[in-house]
């Protein structure tokens, strides 16, 4: 009975799975942001609930932002009181048992990959479009994590192709370089874009759905923008499918929209890839998470 746990940023949740994929207990509490003793507080008490639900387990998986360097410290994490600390080790210790880190957008696609909306595809891309912009690579069913952990993070690439005004208004991006992909199609920068160009202060999910000259425009450029950022990894990875997840998923007009964008940037004529929509919603990382956990 696999247990996993998604350590995001507003939200710590756990999930336990049987054998085949149904949830047998979940939970979830708002993460305590910017305090890391309590993080590690919190995940170990939604474990302990966890398993007096089912019985002791050998290990816990844990889908976490950013990733665990070579030195066993977090890097590259949004939710940036993680980094720096050997949060592996801490859980560990606090757990009293194995724990198993990865990449909240690993454990996406490997959820996707296993029963999801990416299951029997060779080679799946899975893409978190939300707050901000993350991706993984499965392969086989298994995680594509490479050499430094950090395989699949598509979103801090520069755009593609950007034009001069893009160029010229590039966003800064947390991660302290400029016009990275994150920076231009998550939730908050649609909204900023919406903003810059005369629109009024909407929300993404507003803006999709909002039907004035505005909003019709900021999604032009959006679901652009995205196209250029995909036939990127069209043209290196060529996946059978990419699945699509994080609030921005939810948007109806990217199935449609995208495929022909981005064979129209990709280097083939041929290269309309497959997009879909994900199976698990905002479970999937979670349940990729107890996927990896230790049996």
């Amino acid at each position: 009975m696999p247990i996993g746990i998604d350590l995001g940023g507003t939200k710590i949740e756990a999930v336990a799975l049987d054998a085949s994929g149904g949830e047998i207990f979940r939970e979830r509490v708002p993460t305590p942001r910017h305090d890391y003793p309590a993080t590690i507080a919190a995940v170990a008490a939604l474990a302990a609930r966890a398993e007096a639900r089912l019985g002791p387990q050998k290990g816990v998986g844990v889908a976490i932002p950013g990733t665990v360097g070579r030195t066993g410290l977090i890097k590259n994490a949004n939710s940036t009181w993680l980094n720096g600390k050997p949060l592996e080790a801490d859980l560990k210790a606090a757990l009293g048992r194995e724990v198993v880190l990865a990449n909240d957008a690993n454990c996406f696609v490997l959820s996707e990959a296993t029963d999801g909306a990416g299951a029997g595809a060779a080679t799946v891309f899975g893409v978190i479009a939300g707050t901000g912009v993350g991706g993984g690579v499965a392969v086989g069913g298994k995680v594509l994590e490479g050499a430094h952990g950090i395989a699949g993070e598509w979103g801090h690439n520069p755009l593609p192709g950007m034009s001069a005004e893009e160029l010229a208004e590039a966003p800064h991006c947390w991660c302290g370089k400029r016009g990275c992909i994150e920076s231009w199609i998550s939730g908050p920068a649609l909204a900023a874009d919406h903003a810059r160009h005369g629109g009024a202060a909407l929300t993404a999910k507003q803006i999709a759905v909002w039907d004035d000259a505005a909003a019709r425009a900021a999604m032009t450029r959006f679901t652009d923008r995205f196209a250029r950022a995909l036939a990127l990894v069209v043209n290196i990875l060529d996946p059978d499918v990419i699945v699509l997840g994080g609030g921005l998923s939810n948007i109806q007009s990217l199935y449609r929209d995208l495929p022909p964008l981005v064979e129209r940037y990709a280097f083939s004529t041929e290269a309309a890839p497959k997009i879909v929509q994900n199976r698990h919603g905002d479970s999937s990382g979670v349940r990729g998470a107890a996927w990896l956990a230790p049996q």
